[in-house]
């Protein structure tokens, strides 16, 4: 009986955070990429100042990951993820009332630190945590499988709500209760205890922050990281792909890129099985495999013009970039990274291995500015291959090294 009500409470735990873990990102991300014609739109900006407004948002994000690591080693994640997903709410809230284009780059800033500071690193230690020694690869896949889901659901009431009322300021304000919900979740269902393994002293953290960055394999990850978010900050351009290069109204340009969260929901929930049977750095090598096939085939426009064959390799170039990032941060074990370090590991990581929320829209938004229609969006999946194929390399040295 009590064997069972403890297998029910870590259901339950799992559950919250994978909810919190995509709701505190909706706002910021998963409405640019579901809605980004209709975004544009209503903001009056072009694609490279959405690009900027990204990039400020991984300023702010680059600092917060650095505190954001030791913080979640000292404190409690209920605390930190609840306050996180409530003041994100609160900058939904801004956002439905259609601000000028300065504001929302302030905006933006804000949700950097929210996001980041307050619940990345508190996050990914409660689900290692969870994982125990046996289980990384399916707490993980789960999370970001479980968190795909989220992302899809919410995206098709979005969807549906936009379709229905034609209002994006209302899908908006809708999004933003349904991250304030999220908050008080975790709240009522994640437990408020202390790290088990925890870092207090300032001497210690810096010491930790010395020994890791010594590591061979904290580098490679980190890259692994950079690799693979950037192919993810990449699938931003699918519902534009559908509507400049497919033809697809604005609506369906919309489904198109909620078909894709379904695609991550099912991807990573896979991987992450795949991963404790397996290899978890195989598992990652081969998603970054896929990937280049499929980006290689998009940017050399094999496919042009067969719109059939373009959304499967769509599909299949998401399913190999949904793998990898399901897994990355389920390889600290092979990387000897010990628990007890997790969150301030994560800051470090994730300082360099997220540094594309800088880069990569601005850049992105360039390539579709300057050669707009089919030829930006394959300038695109060019430079989606080259990612790929340094993440391939740096799995190849990762795997090498942890066998070492």
């Amino acid at each position: 009986m009590q064997q069972e009500k403890q297998a029910k409470g870590k259901a339950v735990t799992l559950i919250t955070l994978i909810i919190a873990g995509e709701s505190i990102f909706f706002l910021p991300f998963v409405l640019a990429r579901v809605f980004r014609p209709t975004l544009l739109d209503l903001f009056a900006i072009s694609n490279t100042e959405l690009g900027l407004w990204f990039s400020l948002y991984g300023v702010v994000a680059m600092i917060s990951y650095l505190l954001g690591g030791p913080l979640a080693d000292r404190f409690p994640a209920r605390n930190l993820m609840a306050y996180a997903l409530w003041l994100t709410s609160a900058g939904g809230v801004l956002m439905s009332l259609v601000p000028s284009s300065r504001i929302m780059l302030w905006l933006y800033a804000f949700w950097g630190f929210t996001t980041i500071c307050l619940f990345w690193a508190a996050m990914i230690r409660a689900t290692r945590e969870w994982g125990g020694t046996d289980f990384q690869g399916r707490a993980f896949g789960w999370l970001e499988g479980g968190r795909g889901g989220v992302a899809a659901l919410l995206a098709t009431l979005s969807f549906l709500i936009f379709s229905q009322i034609k209002s994006f300021q209302w899908v908006i304000l809708a999004t933003s209760a349904m991250t304030l919900l999220s908050g008080i979740l975790v709240w009522i269902y994640i437990p408020l205890r202390s790290p088990e393994h925890k870092v207090s002293k300032t001497r210690e953290v810096i010491r930790a922050i010395f020994n890791l960055l010594r590591m061979r394999n904290t580098w490679l990850l980190t890259i692994i990281i950079l690799c693979a978010y950037s192919g993810y900050k990449i699938t931003d351009d699918y519902s534009l792909f559908a509507r400049d290069v497919l033809g697809f109204s604005e609506v369906n340009a919309a489904g198109i890129g909620t078909l894709a969260l379904w695609i991550r929901a099912l991807v990573a929930i896979l991987a992450g099985y795949l991963a404790d049977r397996f290899k978890r750095i195989a598992v990652i090598m081969v998603g970054f495999a896929l990937t280049l096939a499929g980006g290689l085939l998009l940017g050399l426009e094999i496919f042009k013009g067969v719109s059939a064959l373009l959304l499967v390799n769509l599909a299949l170039t998401a399913a190999g970039i949904y793998a990898v990032r399901a897994l990355y941060f389920a390889v600290m074990k092979e990387a000897q990274i010990p628990v007890g370090l997790t969150g301030t590991a994560v800051g470090i990581v994730s300082f360099a291995g997220f540094a594309p929320e800088i880069f990569i829209s601005p850049w992105m938004g360039h390539l579709l500015d300057r050669t707009p229609g089919p030829g930006g969006h394959a300038d695109v999946f060019i430079l989606l291959s080259a990612f790929a194929l340094a993440g391939l390399v740096a799995g190849g040295l990762f795997h090498r090294s942890a066998r070492a």
